[in-house]
């Protein structure tokens, strides 16, 4: 038996290592996803580390605890106001782009691996979820932003297309079974689970937020013990229930976001280091489950549909489920290049090896080879790609301040970050010239490099990022009067052809 000494070691050494090597493979962009599941491969059974791991149920429940925990971290720091203008766009690839996916990965595996309709489809449904957390990471590290809403499709895409590539591959997953299963109860179940998943999702969020707000605990280190264990409270309940566990969390957590609640931003924090350490143990353990020798068998399959799915498959599922969007075929085209695959797929194949469908080993292996090969061309492609379609644009870098501020007994004022767009009312007027709300104060402001506390002498300029602390109320009337338009400027605008406004990643 293994003595705990020699595990902690072995553990933490690992950890580390995925830590420190994420940060040489961030400069020259690669996904960090790559780094961790290499890292969970040399100390695999077939190499340096020579650690056998070959339990796929345990796998399987490390990637749902890892999933849940990572969906409520992406949908706690998801910006409401920003994302819902392209929901239906989000939401659309999420369910008709994840369909055309499956069928297209589908009928190409059926023609050229002479797969069964099902075990093909099975393929295809487990290869048909994006990974946000890969592309971001890609998208940080080569300093790339968009010119449009292309980040917010995505973000919604990637953190609301998992329950669907789950419901497929449990699905098919149950034909390989041989269980009697009807078109009709099919569509009843999928709207039955969705329709669950996202009622008690909405109840939830509302819920915790209100006991956040309402229970005062002694001890500031137990909120993020009960936001954890709320989500994953939230996950088994709507499981049992009958519904869709992911889709609960990321709506749960969707709704928490949008809200004011104590502690919200070292909360936020927190999330996102659980959500890092979740994808590296998730990560590491699907490193551990591969045998590298079984990669070279599937080489020239893993190869061939990695292709066919970023220059057929991808596409097509953008360019009809986005043809009523007013997203042009540039857009359109980023959109698809930038669906790269991550954790997810692998995830998948851990359902059907647990359940032993015919042929999983197989596809396990075909599906771990697509995301690897999927991850080093489009993640060292985005770049020259966006600037060749000419929808980059330079990522701007936001400050960050670590405190917060909590007024009285209920949440009353926190601090937010504002830009001064170029053609706003109050470029070139100082503060005591405006008309600021009374209980509003600008704590600091960002100019270039500098950053500053003005005085009502301060004149604001373009690109100015303020630091205020204010009310929902005074902050929302500030808003409005900062992103006003002057009347040059907008006398120009309208004058000019609409364009889409720039969104900062």
């Amino acid at each position: 038996m293994l003595d705990i000494e020699i595990l902690l070691i072995s553990g933490s050494f690992l950890l580390i290592a995925c830590v420190l090597m994420s940060k040489l493979t961030g400069k020259i962009g690669m996904p960090t996803l790559l780094v961790f599941i290499g890292v969970g491969m040399l100390a695999g059974s077939e190499g340096l580390g020579g650690i056998v791991f070959d339990d796929h149920s345990l796998a399987q429940t490390i990637g749902i605890i890892s999933l849940v925990l990572i969906l409520f971290s992406g949908g706690l720091d998801t910006e409401w106001k920003r994302i819902k203008p392209y929901i239906p766009h989000g939401v659309s690839l999420a369910t008709l782009g994840v369909l055309i996916t499956c069928g297209m990965v589908g009928a190409f595996a059926k023609i050229v691996f002479h797969f069964s309709w099902a075990e093909a489809l099975l393929l295809g449904a487990i290869v048909s979820s994006t990974d946000a957390a890969a592309v971001f990471t890609v998208l940080r590290a080569r300093g790339l932003s968009f010119s449009s809403g292309l980040r917010e499709v995505l973000e919604l895409e990637s953190g609301s297309n998992d329950p669907m590539a789950v419901f497929l591959t449990l699905f098919f997953i149950q034909v390989l079974g041989h269980q009697e299963l009807s078109y009709p109860a099919l569509i009843g179940s999928f709207f039955l689970q969705m329709g669950i998943g996202l009622v008690v999702g909405v109840g939830a969020g509302r819920w915790l937020r209100v006991l956040l707000n309402k229970v005062r605990l002694e001890f500031e280190g137990l909120y993020p013990v009960l936001t954890i264990s709320f989500a994953l409270l939230t996950y088994a309940i709507t499981q049992k229930l009958g519904g869709n566990g992911f889709l609960a969390v990321y709506v749960a957590a969707l709704i928490l976001g949008r809200a004011t609640f104590i502690h919200k931003k070292s909360l936020i924090l927190f999330h996102d280091s659980i959500a890092w350490l979740m994808q590296i143990l998730m990560f590491l353990a699907l490193g551990l489950l591969v045998y590298p020798t079984k990669l070279v068998e599937v080489t020239s399959d893993g190869v061939i549909l990695a292709i066919f799915m970023l220059l057929v498959a991808r596409p097509l599922a953008v360019f009809v489920t986005l043809l009523p969007t007013k997203f042009n075929w540039r857009e359109k085209t980023m959109i698809s290049w930038m669906g790269l695959r991550g954790a997810v797929p692998i995830v998948l194949c851990t359902y059907a090896l647990s359940a032993n469908a015919p042929k999983s080993g197989l596809i396990f292996n075909i599906v771990f080879f697509v995301v690897l090969v999927s991850t080093l061309i489009q993640g060292f492609t985005l770049r020259p790609f966006a600037s060749l379609l000419k929808v980059g644009a330079p990522l701007k870098k936001k400050i960050r301040f670590p405190f917060e501020y909590v007024a009285g007994s209920e949440i009353q004022s926190e601090l937010k970050e504002l830009e001064v767009p170029h053609d706003s009312v109050v470029v070139s007027k100082s503060i005591a010239e405006l008309n600021m709300p009374q209980k509003l104060l600008i704590v600091l402001l960002k100019r270039g490099e500098d950053v500053f506390s003005p005085r009502g002498s301060t004149v604001f300029q373009g690109g100015d990022t303020l630091l205020i602390l204010a009310e929902s109320k005074e902050y929302n009337e500030v808003v409005k009067l900062v992103t006003q338009v002057s009347q040059a400027e907008n006398k120009a605008f309208e004058e000019a052809e609409p364009v889409h406004g720039e969104v900062e990643l």
